[in-house]
């Protein structure tokens, strides 16, 4: 590693020689298949080729031909950047450069037009009217903020602005599966355009319950989008994007791991589990873009109401359920003002951001019968096991939270050229946050205790119910300073640069274990209240370490991230090369853990210290105007340099869940036709891989490298056009999660072999 970051900065060194390149404005025009797209960033000077990040972009064509309508699909297809397609839209657990979050904290920050999606709930949605995705690797914290240790990805829909007209589509596939959209753009007049559309898809699913032989992963989903965009004159503009959405799922195609046999299970359990979510969303950007300066407000407005129905224990046994509901309102406002003079040698921006979320949970764990012989009086004396005696079937654990979240923030960036190919950046921001828990829990179980032998008086003939609450509130704030440096040399092909910047993931709370923290709680009162009833002096239960709300909270993540690369183009632009090399010092890493034993809940946990190191490359290669390729690859080394919960020493372990290679290849060949049914054919191609991936942090168990094949052929009469499309072509099989609870090991599979055709028009 040592060597490469040698050898790229050698690269800065040596090419002295090439001619300057002026940088280009924020602004950037991208025209694909005669749209016209605006993606404007009102926190960059500079086009993405010559910002000191590492990025990626998947526009509109890539979008469309690849039948991309979720981020989790662009998995593997940007370098580094991974995300399972597992569980539910809920579960939108992402990797990148080896480090992630399977709940809570996201590792990307995330906006849609601007506007930031504050929680990672919403990130997977449907991506009906999506024009072009940017994925930011490494730390965005300076300019972004908080949970941005992994990058930042910004989405941007069509603007009615710049792109006129009807756009629609109505695919239909494998597993019953179907989907369509519907969008109009329309300029009213020269200052006043508007776009309205929506959206519905629907799917039976890919996996069987074989518990009782009904679909698990179904679905239906559907939403709209409407924008307003608003020309005022004298510079001012007003944009405003109103969405909606509804998902409706099954869930969730875990099934039952075979460690040994590497083999897994059927699908397999009781209880019925879906999952449900609205969220309606409404940003307004009011803009002033004057000679020398730019003014950006954003201002947004997010609720969001999901509920999920699991059975926790994934198997035809009734042992217990989880009812999580919540309910959040979310407000932001971002400031910006910058510099608007690319001739300037001082480029700067300044900004001023806030927030403020509520979110107001309810999450109720149901112990059924089963449950209540192995949770309840699992771990008790077996003499009160033989007499204890229950008055209900299903022992209700009750959790509420109320979780208010607000912060502040102030940052600058200042970037000064020197001569005509040195760019030097620097930045800082300023970030307050502050939440609180506020929990009012309670569980209470009836109880009476049997005769010792036959014959004998019962020991406590009458029910005694006892009562457990459990009520309080736990608070958490930090004060974070948040800098970037960076340099960039422009040459006669592109630009090359480095970067040092800080990343930090914020802290919170585990409200999952507070399942668990009653139970014992109650397992305690219930043998204290018997042995007091009886006359004998109490016992207390098994000690447990889930038994105060303190080990609900952790800490924030915290990251150096070190980096050289560069943005190359060649052959008069046809050949674009982008490569990078990156070193990254974690402290406090947030895990997920799954406590052994018999427990229902999960938390987060700040293991020591870890350690990722890698590269990324991507090459796209116009041959022809009718011929394209593309590859993308990247490498993450993330390992533990120090992390002891206690009984195992992981140092040096590669970190869980985040695949060390992610690669992938594409081929367009366009076929002119020009006859009177017929313009053109198209031949699509791509291939995504990933792997290997290890599934604990004892690095025991693991999934190799896999890949999947997928395809296209494309027929196109004017602006019509029909799409035979197959995915996973070679039916690979492989794992996309690993979990364990109460003991026992599960799966979920990657989604088998799928066809399908799709007719879509743009008039």
């Amino acid at each position: 590693m040592k060597r490469l970051f040698t050898l790229v900065s050698s690269l800065i060194i040596a090419s002295v020689a090439f001619a300057a390149v002026e940088p280009a404005d924020t602004t950037r025009h991208i025209v694909v298949d005669d749209v016209s797209i605006i993606a404007s960033a009102p926190k960059q000077h500079f086009g993405l080729s010559k910002e000191p990040i590492s990025s990626s972009v998947a526009n509109l064509s890539l979008l469309e031909r690849e039948g991309i309508t979720s981020v989790k699909q662009l998995s593997a297809m940007m370098p580094n950047f991974y995300q399972p397609d597992y569980g539910s839209r809920m579960t939108s657990s992402i990797y990148v450069r080896g480090f992630g979050a399977r709940i809570d904290q996201p590792v990307i920050g995330m906006t849609v037009d601007g506007v930031p999606y504050l929680n990672k709930n919403n990130y997977d949605f449907e991506m009906a009217d999506v024009a072009r995705v940017e994925l930011l690797r490494g730390p965005q914290s300076t300019l972004y903020g908080r949970n941005t240790m992994g990058g930042q990805m910004n989405i941007y829909t069509l603007s009615p602005l710049h792109y006129e007209g009807l756009r629609g589509a109505v695919e239909y596939g494998t597993g019953n599966s179907l989907r369509a959209k519907l969008n109009l753009y329309d300029r009213a007049s020269d200052k006043f355009a508007y776009s309205v559309g929506g959206y519905y898809s629907r799917t039976d699913g890919f996996f069987d319950n074989a518990f009782d032989g009904s679909d698990v992963d179904w679905g239906e989903n559907a939403g709209g989008r409407v924008r307003t965009i608003w020309q005022m004159g004298r510079g001012w503009s007003m944009d405003n994007v109103a969405s909606f959405g509804y998902n409706y799922e099954g869930g969730y195609a875990y099934a039952p791991y075979d460690v040994e046999k590497d083999e897994m299970g059927d699908v397999n359990y009781n209880s019925p589990s879906r999952y449900m979510r609205y969220n309606f969303s409404d940003g307004l950007v009011i803009s002033h873009t004057g000679e020398e300066y730019k003014f950006t407000a954003t201002t947004s407005y997010q609720f969001m109401h999901d509920r999920m129905r699991m059975d926790n224990d994934l198997t035809p046994s009734s042992i217990f359920t989880l009812m999580q509901e919540q309910k959040e309102h979310a407000f932001t406002e971002d400031i910006v003002l910058r510099t608007n003079d690319s001739s300037r040698r001082w480029q700067w921006v300044t900004g001023a951001y806030g927030f403020y979320k509520k979110i107001d949970m309810s999450a109720p764990v149901n112990i059924l019968q089963d449950g209540m012989k192995s949770l309840i009086l699992g771990n008790m004396p077996a003499l009160l096991q033989s007499l204890l005696q229950f008055d209900r079937d299903v022992l209700s654990v009750e959790s509420n939270f109320n979780l208010p979240t607000y912060g502040l923030a102030l940052y600058h960036e200042s970037s000064l050229r020197a001569g005509k190919r040195w760019r030097f950046t620097a930045g800082l921001r300023l970030d307050y946050e502050a939440s609180k828990m506020e929990y009012d829990n309670l569980s209470e179980l009836g109880y009476k205790m049997g005769a010792m032998r036959p014959g004998a008086p019962e020991m406590i003939p009458d029910f005694r119910t006892v009562k457990v609450p459990f009520q309080g509130e736990e608070k958490l704030d930090y004060l974070e300073l948040l800098p970037k440096f960076a340099v960039n040399f422009t040459t006669g092909v592109g630009d090359l640069y480095a970067t040092v910047t800080r990343g930090y993931k914020a802290g919170g709370f585990n409200t999952q274990i507070f399942s668990d923290i009653l139970q014992n709680k109650l397992k305690d009162a219930l043998m204290a209240d018997a042995m007091t009833a009886m006359g004998r002096p109490s016992a207390p239960a098994e000690p447990s370490p889930y038994d105060e709300a303190s080990v609900t909270t952790y800490d924030p993540e915290y990251s150096w991230n070190y980096e050289v690369g560069g943005h190359l183009r060649f052959a008069e632009g046809r050949v674009n090369l982008d490569f990078a090399a990156f070193w990254i010092e974690c402290k406090n890493q947030q895990l997920t853990v799954f406590p052994d034993g018999l427990t229902t809940g999960r938390m987060m946990s700040n293991a020591g210290e870890s350690r990722s190191r890698g590269v990324e490359l991507s090459a796209a290669w116009n041959v022809t105007d009718n011929l394209s390729l593309s590859a993308n690859y990247g490498y993450t080394n993330a390992k533990f340099e120090e992390f002891n919960d206690g009984v195992t020493n992981y140092s040096g372990n590669y970190l869980p869940y985040a695949p060390q290679h992610t690669s992938s290849a594409a081929l367009s060949y366009r076929i002119p036709v020009n006859c009177a049914v017929l313009d053109d054919i198209t031949l699509n191609a791509s291939w995504q891989g990933a792997g290997k991936i290890y599934w604990n942090e004892e690095n025991t168990l693991k999934q190799n490298f896999y890949s999947l094949l997928n395809a296209s052929v494309e027929l196109r009469k004017g602006g019509y056009k029909l799409s035979l499309w197959g995915r996973n072509l070679a039916n690979t099989d492989y794992y996309t999660f690993y979990f364990k609870s109460m003991g026992n090991n599960f799966m979920s599979q990657g989604k088998p072999c799928r066809w399908g055709a799709t007719v879509s028009f743009a008039l």
